[in-house]
């Protein structure tokens, strides 16, 4: 499969994309805070600013369809991460996670998830070059994924059910209280995790399911895997920013989940007609924004009931690992004696 990048396209990218997460980690958040509007909000606009900044580059580098298709799987994959977003607000709650310590979480899982989903993407366009048909299987996918999505609405996770999460539980030792913003601790002699590597764990097999989700969608808009791979990272990379700016707002999209599954329909049946008739990239951008914006507009004007809102933990229930819903449906957990604190 022909694709734009280059070696040295790929080494730039990849240099560039180190250089933002270090100064990211090693600078901006050096020390743990709690993340304020103020600070989601610029750094929201600056992850937006970056990605719109490397899409023009596109555009004028290679051409107006690969800008246009960039664009597209950006928009794709940055409102798929509202998905990503309740989730993640799902999970600090179920595990009481400080808020101070969210963004060291989600650092890490999404630099897991780069990962990941670079092995994916390398893996999806090796086996589309190879078996062409398999376009449809993924056109199938979408649209079953997104009449699943119409005929559930509300995602939902049970991390007491996941195997990913049983099999850690089984495997390897884990205290009964948060240690700072420590991954792993020193107790009687030996490491073992803290709820805080349990969380980074779940969040990083939870991208996995949503990887195999929105890495088909991206590739029925575009099959160069460098657009694939760089509209992807770029939509990721501002999704902390995003998480901490909407945590407490998603409840006003009650029906965005909805604008979700049709957006993943369209595109499903977009790669299941591609031979037969050819929707321009330009169309699909504009029905994608059209279908989203019309969810969000809906949700506004129709907002959940109060019982149903999800509201972030109180102040005083962060970090209390042992009285959480995690503690009680996974771990069983008693009090610990204190410990010495090691290594993060």
């Amino acid at each position: 499969m022909e694709s734009i990048g280059t070696p040295t396209l790929w080494a730039a990218f990849f240099a560039l994309i180190v250089a933002m997460l270090a100064f990211d980690l090693g600078v901006v958040h050096r020390k743990e805070h709690k993340v304020g509007l103020r600070e989601a909000v610029f750094w929201s606009v600056v992850w937006t600013i970056i990605a719109l900044i490397f899409n023009v580059w596109v555009y004028y580098r290679f051409g107006a369809q690969l800008g246009l298709e960039f664009l597209t799987g950006y928009v794709i994959e940055r409102s798929l991460s509202f998905d990503n977003i309740f989730v993640f607000v799902l999970l600090f709650n179920y595990f009481a996670v400080p808020r101070e310590h969210q963004h060291r979480v989600l650092f890490w899982g999404i630099l897991g998830a780069l990962i990941s989903r670079g092995i994916f993407i390398v893996m999806g366009a090796a086996l589309l070059a190879r078996f062409e048909w398999l376009i449809f299987v993924f056109g199938i996918f979408l649209v079953w994924t997104g009449f699943k999505i119409l005929r559930q609405g509300e995602t939902q996770v049970h991390p007491e059910k996941n195997p990913v999460v049983l099999a850690f539980q089984r495997f390897v030792p884990l205290t009964a209280q948060y240690h700072g913003k420590h991954f792993f601790v020193l107790q009687a002699g030996r490491w073992v995790a803290t709820p805080l590597m349990l969380v980074l764990v779940v969040v990083e097999a939870t991208d996995v399911v949503f990887a195999v989700d929105s890495i088909p969608a991206v590739f029925g808009v575009t099959r160069d895997p460098f657009i694939v791979f760089t509209s992807n990272i770029f939509a990721i990379l501002g999704l902390r920013a995003l998480y901490f700016l909407l945590a407490g707002l998603m409840h006003k999209f009650r029906y965005l989940d909805f604008g979700l599954g049709l957006v993943l329909i369209f595109v499903g049946v977009k790669m299941l007609i591609h031979d037969w008739i050819e929707i321009p990239t330009w169309l699909s951008l504009g029905l994608v924004l059209v279908i989203l914006t019309v969810a969000i507009v809906v949700s506004l004007l129709r907002p959940a009931p109060p019982e149903t809102v999800l509201h972030p933990l109180e102040e005083g229930a962060e970090g209390d690992f042992q009285h959480s819903r995690a503690a009680h449906d996974l771990l069983h957990v008693e009090a610990e004696e204190p410990t010495q604190s090691g290594k993060p």
